[in-house]
């Protein structure tokens, strides 16, 4: 087995480069050679909403951002742009017009702007004349696909279908006064407004309108920034959680208990052998052992934790945790039977139960066997199954184990490979269980298998594939 080792261990050696799934092979049928090409597609741009009252620094906050992400694509995109433009009648009596109304803007516009963006294409923005109170006719502002979009804007929250766009929403909170002598500051020099004109509107229209519309909007926020562009430390951590959002797969934005574990050249190797049909029966076992010990770990890490004290060999303090004792395993009969011995070694004496879920005929009926620990309600449940597909199978153990007493939010199911569409089926169902995986493959093919997948996990494992 000499030449067996030495390409085993070239392929540990040289794994390196972005890390995907989804290569595409000579032999791919065309299902998944359109599976193949979406791995390619743009990645969902990190849609980030800014509100606050007029004059509360959300500018300053959104290019406080914009300068820290200089090694990303970010664009601004600014609701007054989304004026509606004045019509005669309004223009002549325009200090009667309230500009800080939700009907001041044109909503469906701006929601098709974000969409668009959103999908990976470009738009063009409209360029509103504050002092004409109209858009320009005849130029826009060109805005590309980016790798963050910033939404921009006191009432860019009083929309529900908008605001369900946003991936983040910041509410930049400042002093009512602070915000006036702002306000009067920004339309006498940029706007060319005299200041009783803009003390007017302020009384009539603006502070009325933030009561009724923008300060409502805060309870909608992620983060609430007081002192606006003067609070650095906000904003740091802000730009820490969008970097951090960056480098996440797009399914991870949209359901936060799904975690990856970090990927290494390491597990990119283990991924490219355990995933290779040539390999053999021996090198596949121990590979999958490997990422399976992994992923175990990783999920161990969302467990509850108490703080405990010890005493050192040195006769000294030591501040440390105590592990989840109420913790047991529940295997899917019968990959996910892999997984136990990476459990039992991890967590000493831990019991496990056995879900068997079969799939009887055209009608889909599913004949299920149980044998679960009497007191599981009580437990932390880790949930064994090394790849998730459609999803359906998991669902069932899922609704299993909540029959049982289980809460959603002590199971955590573990794979080594995961497809979207099973995780969409999962985590629409189940909102607060958590799923740690190791890798998250580009679909599912006509015949329902992952793509690229590694197979029948279970008949490669067991050696029952022949």
């Amino acid at each position: 087995m000499p030449e067996e080792t030495t390409s085993i261990d070239y392929v540990m050696e040289k794994a390196s480069g972005p890390h995907f799934s989804g290569l595409r092979t000579p032999t791919a049928t065309s299902a998944s050679s359109s599976a193949f090409s979406d791995a390619n597609a743009p990645r969902q741009p990190f849609v980030i909403g800014v509100s606050g009252g007029t004059a509360s620094g959300k500018t300053t906050v959104c290019d406080m951002i914009i300068q820290q992400l200089h090694d990303h694509r970010v664009v601004l995109v600014n609701q007054d742009s989304f004026y509606r433009g004045l019509n005669s009648e309004e223009l002549k009596r325009v200090h009667e017009y309230n500009f800080d109304h939700p009907d001041a803007f044109d909503t469906e516009q701006l929601l098709d702007c974000v969409q668009k963006l959103k999908s990976g294409q470009s738009v063009q923005v409209p360029i509103y004349d504050f002092k004409l109170h109209r858009r320009s006719s005849d130029s826009f502002r060109q805005v590309n696909a980016s790798d963050v979009i910033i939404l921009e804007g006191i009432l860019v929250f009083h929309d529900h279908r908008v605001r369900n766009l946003m991936n983040m929403k910041i509410f930049v909170d400042a002093d009512a006064d602070v915000r006036l002598a702002r306000r009067i500051r920004r339309d006498t020099v940029e706007r060319g407004r005299d200041v009783n004109s803009v003390l007017e509107q302020y009384a009539k229209f603006v502070k009325p309108a933030f009561d009724d519309f923008v300060l409502p909007s805060k309870k909608f926020a992620d983060v609430i920034i007081p002192r606006g562009g003067d609070n650095h430390v906000a904003i740091d951590l802000i730009v820490q959680h969008i970097r951090t959002k960056l480098g996440q797969h797009d399914l991870c934005k949209i359901y936060p208990n799904v975690n990856v574990i970090q990927s290494t050249f390491q597990i990119r190797g283990m991924h490219t052998l355990i995933r290779d049909r040539d390999i053999s029966k021996h090198d596949f076992v121990f590979y999958s052992d490997r990422l399976i010990r992994l992923v175990v770990e990783h999920g161990l890490g969302h467990l509850p934790f108490t703080e405990k004290q010890v005493v050192t060999p040195t006769a000294t303090f030591y501040t440390g945790v105590d592990f989840c004792k109420k913790l047991c395993g529940v295997s899917i009969v019968r990959s996910g039977e892999s997984m136990e011995n990476a459990l039992r070694a991890c967590c000493k004496g831990i019991k496990i139960g056995k879900i068997l879920i079969h799939r009887e005929g055209d009608d889909g009926k599913q004949l299920i066997y149980e044998k679960l620990p009497n007191d599981i309600s009580e437990r932390h449940v880790l949930l064994l199954d090394p790849v998730l597909a459609t999803g359906n199978s998991a669902n069932h153990a899922i609704e299993l184990l909540i029959q049982k007493g289980v809460p959603q939010s002590h199971i955590i199911f573990l794979n080594l490979i995961s497809a979207p569409e099973g995780i969409h089926c999962v985590c629409k169902r189940f909102p607060s269980l958590k799923i740690v995986t190791s890798e998250i493959d580009v679909a599912l093919n006509e015949e329902f298998r992952v793509i690229p997948g590694l197979g029948e996990f279970g008949d490669r494992y067991f050696g029952t594939d022949d």
